[in-house]
């Protein structure tokens, strides 16, 4: 499953960005979507995901309140609204798939597909 992630760039603390990430018709009918992030020298981390069918969200509690993930179907397209960024959310962020798994407790190992990553920096 292909992934492309997009919509990164540099912000002020306090600003917004929305990240998108372009997914196979059929990824969005039967897996998860997650998001990821990766800062400079730490493990990548489960940021949100949404459920194919129903499409139940979650989100870290790092980000809860702050981001909204979203899933337009007819464009195939995962998005990650960022608000109120602080400057701790710099990060590369990755979206993945191929993954029957989306709840508080995902890791990396639960998704079988990434995209290459969009780099977020937020200035303080």
């Amino acid at each position: 499953v292909q992934l492309q992630a997009s919509g990164g760039g540099l912000v002020q603390a306090g600003g917004s960005l929305r990240l998108s990430c372009a997914v196979s018709e059929f990824a969005l009918e039967y897996f998860a979507i997650g998001w990821f992030r990766q800062a400079p020298g730490k493990d990548r981390e489960w940021v949100s995901c949404i459920t194919a069918g129903d499409g139940t969200i979650y989100y870290a509690e790092s980000v809860e309140g702050r981001f909204t993930i979203s899933r337009d179907n007819a464009k195939n397209t995962v998005y990650l609204q960022m608000n109120s960024l602080k400057p701790e959310d710099t990060a590369v962020y990755y979206c993945a798939t191929d993954s029957l798994t989306c709840n508080y407790d995902v890791t990396i190992n639960d998704f079988g597909s990434w995209g290459q990553g969009t780099q977020v920096t937020v200035s303080s």
